[in-house]
């Protein structure tokens, strides 16, 4: 939901709506299921006596544009981990250039996955992600597990953003680093009152946070080309290390460039939200460009200022390279500019993937696949049980600590969300060849396919480097088609 949604844990730092997302593709591409009746969006509510007819018949609000496509967009992809992920990537590749280029690379990836996105997005305009797509072309089931993995993931990565934010208010005041569970709390049930008093006033926080996100970035990213490395004592004694050469340097820029799509994760923000757009065909498109192209530049503004103030060698050795780069130029005040920077910039990724659950929570109720109750919609547009339901389960992963669990069991499934997604365009454009697509894919089938086969790969990597969550996360799938005929039964 925010890259890989890369809060794997507390302590690991938020690159993407919290969000690295991943579901079994395969396993659901080969099924054999009857023709799903298409899913005709809700009506949308404008008058008062509209609005109260929405609360009883479990329909959202047609109220947010671009602005919040966009907003929404930045808040659950760019996180923390983008102040940890460079120098990861300067390891792989310590030459600037090539540093560069695979973060456009990741970004020109990204491109390519939204435009078979836009696709669904404007021919399904119904809020509720990627499961929308699942369900409508792969049939019931396949919905049921690509929603629930989905809504556990995107609460546990609330939880666990919530909780790096926490330990960073728990370092700028100590009085408070006791608490910090208590803070990660707090932070989610002021986030919640925000979000329920509607739909707009949920557009303004998104818009509002994920500004000051981009500021409080902006600002360092300033600081580093007007004040320079001032304290260099924090780059001594780095070696430079050297480019590898030949097939080395191949297999390190793909290595470098799947830690850079996982940075990028999150880009999907706006589908969760389809039936809340005024104008879907239109806007869907123009949002998920253009938050796409949006974190592209921040991201690029953000790593040329890491390679201003430090070399390569010093990105490359340091666990932390906005803390390295903010101690080069602000000498002993960098580790607090670091925390004030990530107490500023994450709420919107929790705004972010907290609205994106609701969202999911409320879709699969209104088809039978949770409570009918979370389908509830109150006259200002805020779907109050699935939100209620998802702040709940927040709270549950941060009391007990099991958000790094669930987050790492469900990594897996992130990524095979968007196998299932680009699988349904080729079957939809098969099996549906004459529905409206007001945004049809440019290049397909070739560019379909090359994302398609890329998140594959990613599939293959998934098992290979974490191969006992994977197969875990395997296993649940297996074993929740009893559950899903129960919930069926009793729905």
């Amino acid at each position: 939901m925010a890259g890989y949604r890369q809060e794997r844990s507390a302590n690991v730092w938020l690159s993407g709506s919290p969000r690295q997302r991943n579901l079994p593709g395969g396993t659901f591409c080969c099924m054999s299921v009857p023709p799903v009746t298409p899913l005709t969006p809700p009506a949308v509510a404008r008058s008062a006596s509209e609005r109260r007819r929405t609360a009883s018949s479990g329909q959202l609000l047609r109220v947010m544009g671009v602005a919040f496509g966009v907003a929404v967009g930045i808040g659950s992809v760019i996180g923390a981990g983008i102040l940890r992920t460079p120098g990861e990537i300067a390891a792989q590749l310590p030459n600037p250039w090539l540093f560069l280029a695979v973060w456009v690379a990741g970004g020109a990836y990204a491109f390519l996955g939204a435009n078979s996105m836009a696709e669904l997005g404007t021919m399904l305009p119904r809020s509720g992600g990627q499961y929308v797509y699942a369900r409508h072309a792969f049939g019931t089931y396949a919905g049921f597990v690509v929603g629930w993995s989905d809504w556990v993931s995107s609460c546990g990565s609330v939880a666990a953003i919530s909780f790096v934010v926490a330990e960073s208010v728990g370092a700028i005041a100590p009085a408070l680093a006791p608490h910090v569970a208590a803070v990660a709390v707090i932070v989610v049930l002021v986030v919640t009152a925000l979000l329920w008093r509607g739909a707009r006033e949920s557009d303004r926080t998104q818009q509002l946070t994920s500004l000051v996100k981009a500021a409080a970035l902006l600002t360092l990213v300033a600081a580093c080309f007007l004040l320079g490395a001032r304290h260099p004592v924090a780059m001594a004694n780095v070696a430079p290390r050297a480019l590898p050469a030949g097939s080395a340097l191949v297999a390190a820029f793909v290595l470098a460039l799947q830690g850079v799509i996982y940075s990028y994760d999150g880009w999907t923000g706006v589908i969760y939200f389809s039936e809340e757009v005024r104008d879907p065909a239109r806007q869907i498109p123009r949002s998920l460009f253009g938050s796409i192209l949006s974190v592209l530049v921040i991201y690029l503004l953000i790593n040329v200022a890491f390679i201003h103030v430090l070399p390569m060698g010093a990105m490359a050795s340091s666990t932390m390279v906005a803390a390295t780069a903010a101690t080069s130029v602000f000498g002993a005040y960098g580790d607090r500019v670091v925390r004030t920077i990530v107490v500023l910039a994450l709420p919107s990724a929790v705004t972010a993937n907290l609205l994106m659950a609701s969202r999911v929570a409320f879709s699969m109720g209104r088809d039978g696949l949770t409570t009918r109750a979370a389908a509830r919609v109150s006259a200002s547009g805020t779907p109050t049980v699935a939100l209620l339901l998802s702040s709940a389960c927040t709270v549950l992963f941060v009391l007990t600590g099991t958000f790094d669990v669930v987050i790492a069991l469900l990594a897996f499934m992130f990524v095979a969300m968007y196998a299932i997604s680009f699988t349904a365009v080729f079957v939809l454009r098969r099996r549906e060849p004459d529905a409206p697509r007001p945004y049809r894919v440019w290049g397909y089938p070739w560019t379909t396919g090359l994302v398609l086969a890329g998140s594959l790969t990613f599939l293959v990597a998934a098992l290979v480097s974490d191969t006992r969550n994977s197969v875990i996360a395997l296993l649940l799938v297996v074993a929740s088609y009893p559950v899903y005929r129960l919930v069926r039964r009793f729905t």
